[in-house]
């Protein structure tokens, strides 16, 4: 099988492409942009392997992407390729309408054309699966869990982007037929996760003994799942999931903000202690971002029982495996903010009320 990732340098989809190389030993062609948050680091391990390529191209290409279609021939479509902080969102909300929006409606017209060219095996065989995201529910209360049911009500630019795009794959599955399959995931964290993200940064100011601004009073409640794990379950749909369905995946985690952050400054102190006073003490709360959703919580039983999927890793064993690899690897995070981003807060509007 030969599956087309993009994104496929990002931190969900580098961890797409690890597993498909080396676990499942299918030939994968890699597409991305290579922005801030791409990395060819991601794919240490495979981007030498002779059955990887890399393709270093904007999804919303239609030219770059219609001659990846041609010389590649794949068998299946996994698009990771997005803008996906929320905080940028805030900041710039153009860029993630033209990659989440064209950039898919490009994407989804180069396999339209493409897949309707197959031969009938291929052609049947053929699968788009789209990756997105539980932020396009909204917002939860303190009860109740997102399903594939759960009605769209996207609070910023980011979810409501990722919202316009769900919507186009499951168009043109139902208008063209091409073989969609949407997904929408909670919180993913894990090793390569680009420091921007509430992990990623917790750890990397922690171990640097800078200060650790959490939003609000850090009561936001976020649903946890391990960046393998999710890897895991997108195959899962890929390869026996339901054309035309959706399935939500989730690690059932659910975490307030201020207990990761605190959780993550304690196996700090565990794994790289210093002599100092313990890195709880750096936190601080800092004003909240505006359309800050208050809970996110998934119920993910349809890909378990229908699927067979389940996470192998809980939240304290998979964030001992993250604290450790970014303990083990500063080289990587260190040329990460030599460039482009160092750590400063984003998407803070002047004025606005946060909720």
């Amino acid at each position: 099988m030969k599956v087309l990732v993009t994104g496929g340098a990002g931190f969900i989809g580098g961890a797409v492409v690890r597993r498909l190389v080396a676990g499942r030993g299918a030939d994968v062609v890699t597409v991305d942009k290579l922005t801030y948050a791409g990395n060819l680091d991601s794919l240490s391990g495979v981007l030498e392997n002779p059955r990887h390529v890399f393709e270093h191209v904007d999804i919303c290409d239609a030219a770059a992407i219609a001659r990846v279609f041609e010389n590649h021939q794949p068998d299946a479509v996994l698009h990771l390729a997005a803008e996906s902080h929320v905080d940028r969102s805030i900041d710039g909300p153009a860029a993630f309408m033209q990659t989440n929006v064209m950039g898919t409606f490009v994407l989804l017209q180069a396999a339209r054309k493409y897949w309707s060219e197959l031969h009938d095996e291929r052609r049947d065989r053929f699968r788009f699966v789209h990756v997105s995201t539980d932020e396009v529910f909204g917002s939860l209360g303190e009860h109740g869990f997102f399903n594939e049911a759960t009605p769209y009500d996207p609070s910023s630019p980011y979810s409501a982007s990722k919202a316009a795009s769900d919507h186009l794959v499951r168009a043109w599955t139902r208008t063209y037929g091409l073989p969609g399959l949407v997904t929408n995931c909670s919180n993913n964290y894990g090793p390569y996760h680009f420091p921007e993200k509430l992990v990623p940064l917790t750890i990397l100011n922690a171990l640097e003994r800078k200060p650790i601004g959490v939003y609000g009073r850090g009561e936001n409640v976020r649903d946890w799942l391990f960046v393998d794990d999710h890897a895991e379950a997108l195959l899962a749909v890929m390869e026996r999931g339901v054309v035309g369905e959706t399935y939500v995946v989730s690690g059932r985690n659910e975490r307030r903000n201020i207990d990761v952050v605190r959780a993550v400054c304690a196996l700090v102190d565990e794994l790289a202690p210093d002599g100092g006073v313990p890195r709880s003490s750096l936190i601080t709360f800092v004003s909240d971002r505006p359309g800050h959703d208050q809970r996110y919580a998934v119920d993910a039983t349809k890909i378990r029982t229908e699927l067979g999927w389940e996470p192998a890793e809980t939240f304290e064993s998979g964030l001992r495996r993250t604290v450790q690899w970014y303990i083990d690897n500063p080289t990587w995070w260190e040329r990460v903010r030599s460039g482009v981003y160092q750590g400063e807060r984003l998407g803070a509007v002047p004025g606005a009320r946060g909720t």
